[in-house]
């Protein structure tokens, strides 16, 4: 039975339904830091998040007294908030089976990219112990492959892939425009590409990491 966990950043809060939903009817919610004032500001305090976690630099001191109960502060600065959420899940709820960020992008680029180059880090980071993880948003969904795949994405859907491994090769079918000849030394290289089935495949030349993002 699949249990879903939120996660949700100090980004731009979600107002589509889609990403709504994810928050809305996740089993387990964590905000990372001054995301909660958005969390409440939605919910208000009908619907308490599991945890709040991070360093507490964006976090009023009011809302951590108020809400210490449910404060769980990581001073350590070697990675941000999002890591430190994802650890408390992982840690903290066995159960899931998959975990959705929200808010991970908008109101700062530094933070947006930050946290797209995170998540395809996370296999190698993390535990993850084979729960789907990805990054919603408003306009589109993140998520890391780490080896050869079939992915039904929907014919007409907008792909792109981004990886930090140039000896990667990535041969693929079902996109319009095959990325058999990229090399992955700059990111825009396999970007802004669509689906002309309802099913790619992308055959991995060795077992890495790429980031899918898909409209």
């Amino acid at each position: 039975m699949n249990c879903s966990a939120a996660i949700l950043c100090n980004g731009l809060f979600p107002k589509e339904p889609y990403p709504l939903y994810l928050l809305e009817q996740a089993q387990r919610t964590v905000c990372c830091d001054g995301a909660l004032q958005s969390y409440l500001a939605h919910f208000g305090e009908k619907r308490l998040p599991d945890a709040v976690v991070g360093d507490m630099d964006s976090l009023p001191e009011a809302l951590q007294e108020r809400f210490s109960s449910r404060v769980v502060r990581v001073e350590e600065q070697d990675y941000n908030d999002l890591v430190k959420a994802m650890r408390h899940v992982l840690d903290h709820f066995p159960e899931v089976t998959e975990i959705h960020i929200l808010g991970a992008t908008g109101l700062r680029e530094d933070h947006t990219v930050g946290n797209l180059g995170l998540l395809m880090e996370f296999p190698r980071l993390l535990p993850l112990g084979g729960r789907q993880v990805d990054m919603v948003s408003d306009y589109g969904t993140a998520f890391a492959v780490t080896d050869s795949c079939e992915l039904h994405v929907g014919q007409g859907r907008r792909v792109s892939l981004f990886s930090a491994d140039n000896s990667l090769r990535i041969t693929s079918e079902g996109l319009h425009w095959p990325t058999d000849d990229v090399v992955f030394d700059a990111w825009w290289k396999a970007t802004l590409n669509r689906a002309d089935t309802d099913v790619i495949r992308l055959t991995f030349s060795h077992p890495s990491s790429a980031l899918v993002i898909l409209d």
